[in-house]
């Protein structure tokens, strides 16, 4: 089984670990220590042996950040974690801080008037540092770069991952590595520039048509790469975890140097090289302008290419979402059947659900560990099933399922809120909500040119209608057999990324009443180009990726509009007959049920 149920937060462990901490900053001669959830290639998801903040704290959430101080340590949790982190860190030692509501350079004047506080150049990109700085100008307060105070600290500390890389299949991914270094390189050269510096490892991959196995969950490899402006890559990464097909894959243009090869290197380029101030680390742009090397400031060249899918990738993705709705429906089937008599707990549902995704025999990982929060827990908006937490599933009360399946050929992620027995007429009418706001989002057309910011508002306008709203985006980037939460672009306020045709997200509103229950619906969607009407301006609209029924025990049917019934009827019938011959007999005859017409 992929996912387990161990306990890997230790927040008893948290007060002893901050005093060991404090005594090697008083020894370092600084006043803080700023601990990321981070590494050194920036992206969301770590290995184990960059899980400091979890280390120290017991937090486990993805992202946030603790600042140590002599007499605080503030843990920044966004509004996802709020709930969450009270339970996980010891609230004597370490303060939660409401983030980005609350500025961590604010917090540090509120807290310290004099000082160096310290920083690894390597887990930190150059937009936070720059703005941290302009936040403690005029101040006593300075940043200082310094190798990492936890490590010195940290004696068990994992070993960096050693993943075996191997390639991603051309025809899926719909442009061989050569034809994307190509279109790159010839915008590098346009733009003037000589290369750029690639860090994230989802990028890293994509360009390359590989994939990796160095962070759980997501297929992607821990690396470095030098894009040059002639199409050539220089590539670093560990060259043990290549063998000879993964590097027949890679061709004569792409070199393979280890880990410690990039930092000289980067100090022999000619400039000016492309360095995405809010991806890279800082450490980065820190040595290139050392040695002289002239820096272009730019967005990671991958980041919207790879977000744009191909035409390849999305009828890939399509493949892997009838597969993935045709697990889900069986797991519904089965769960229907079980609930009822009051002993299934959090951990069987987890455990069913990956089953029928195993059934599949196309399974590669699951996208995250599997969120089964049943009644008070499905308010904890990433609640993770332990063998101390784990609930049984109760009659007449709410279960979120937030689930998703790695697949060759495509990354799912999907949301369903299941009725067990009956929770009553109140979540009945918030669920209903949550569902207008997921029609509203699927429904949609609008001009080409907009972003998620834009768009963000229309999902929760039901729920404002009530006084209700949720804590976190309507929506994140999906990869292609990469990570499930994938940059640039996300459906949230605060996105400026207009949306373009290709472009995966999640259309996941929710409601989350604390100690009560959590309401979550999440399909997959895809931006493609809307038919024309009236005048012929440019439009865009969604195709939705995801097929899995919505309970119809949950919804208060009077409270739908008629174009809401509507949709949400043909949708039902586009879920029976895309499953329809992927189904047993007995799913097919509970799915039949379950999307039967309004």
């Amino acid at each position: 089984m992929f996912q387990s149920f161990e306990t890997t937060a230790a927040p008893e462990q948290g007060p002893p670990r901050l005093a060991r901490l404090r005594s090697a900053l008083a020894e370092a001669g600084l006043e803080g220590f700023i601990i990321p959830r981070a590494d050194a290639h920036q992206g969301e998801y770590v290995a184990a042996r960059d899980e400091r903040l979890q280390w120290l704290t017991g937090f486990t959430g993805s992202a946030g950040f603790c600042i140590v101080l002599p007499g605080t340590a503030g843990v920044f949790i966004d509004g996802r974690y709020r709930t969450q982190v009270k339970a996980q860190v010891n609230l004597a030692a370490f303060t939660p801080v409401p983030w980005p509501e609350t500025k961590p350079g604010d917090w540090i004047k509120a807290h310290v008037s004099a000082g160096r506080i310290g920083y690894d150049p390597w887990l930190h990109t150059k937009d936070e540092i720059d703005r941290l700085h302009a936040a403690l100008e005029d101040t006593g307060v300075s940043l200082c770069p310094v190798d990492n105070i936890v490590d010195r600290i940290w004696p068990e500390q994992p070993a960096a991952p050693q993943g075996r890389a191997f390639p991603h299949p051309d025809q899926l991914a719909g442009d061989t590595s050569a034809e994307k270094r190509s279109r790159l390189a010839e915008a590098l050269r346009a733009a003037g520039q000589t290369a750029a510096i690639i860090t994230l490892p989802d990028s890293l991959c994509w360009l390359l048509n590989i994939r990796g196995s160095d962070v759980p969950r997501n297929p992607v490899l821990h690396g470095f790469a030098i894009m040059h402006d002639s199409g050539r890559v220089t590539l670093f990464a560990d060259p043990a975890k290549f063998d000879d097909a993964v590097r027949a894959h890679l061709g004569p243009d792409v070199a393979l140097l280890p880990p410690d090869a990039f930092v000289p290197a980067l100090r022999t380029l000619d400039g000016p090289v492309r360095v995405d101030r809010s991806t890279a680390p800082i450490a980065v742009s820190r040595e290139l302008e050392a040695a002289g090397v002239a820096i272009a400031w730019g967005d990671d060249p991958c980041r919207l290419p790879k977000a744009c899918k191909t035409a390849a990738e999305i009828a890939a993705t399509r493949e892997a979402h009838l597969r993935d709705g045709a697990a889900m429906a069986e797991f519904l089937c089965w769960l229907d059947a079980r609930a009822p008599t009051g002993t299934l707990t959090e951990i069987d549902v987890v455990q069913a659900l990956e089953g029928f995704r195993r059934a599949t025999n196309a399974l590669h990982d699951i996208s995250f560990d599997t969120i089964s929060g049943a009644g008070p827990n499905g308010a904890i908006i990433h609640y993770r099933v332990t063998r101390e937490t784990n609930r049984t599933i109760a009659p007449n009360s709410l279960l979120l399922v937030d689930s998703g399946g790695q697949y060759v050929d495509g990354t799912t992620d999907i949301t369903r809120t299941i009725a067990i027995g009956d929770p009553g007429d109140e979540a009945r009418e918030c669920y209903t909500r949550v569902l207008q706001g997921t029609i509203a989002i699927s429904r949609l057309r609008f001009p080409k040119g907009l972003a998620g910011r834009d768009l963000d508002a229309i999902a929760r306008y039901p729920l404002w209608l009530a006084g209700q709203d949720y804590d976190h985006g309507t929506g994140h980037g999906v990869g292609a057999f990469l990570s499930v939460h994938e940059g640039p672009q996300r459906l949230s306020r605060l996105s400026d990324v207009p949306l373009e045709p290709g472009m995966i997200l999640s259309n996941e509103p929710g409601y989350y009443r604390e100690g009560a229950f959590g309401i979550r619906l999440e399909n997959l969607i895809v931006v493609e180009t809307a038919a024309p009407l009236g005048d012929n301006r440019a439009q865009l609209s969604f195709e939705t990726l995801t097929f899995a029924p919505f309970d119809r025990r949950l919804i208060a049917v009077q409270m739908l509009a008629p174009g809401e019934r509507v949709w949400l009827n043909a949708y039902h019938a586009s879920v029976l007959e895309k499953l329809a011959p992927r189904l047993s007999s007995a799913t097919l005859d509970w799915l039949t049920a379950a999307c039967a017409p309004l």
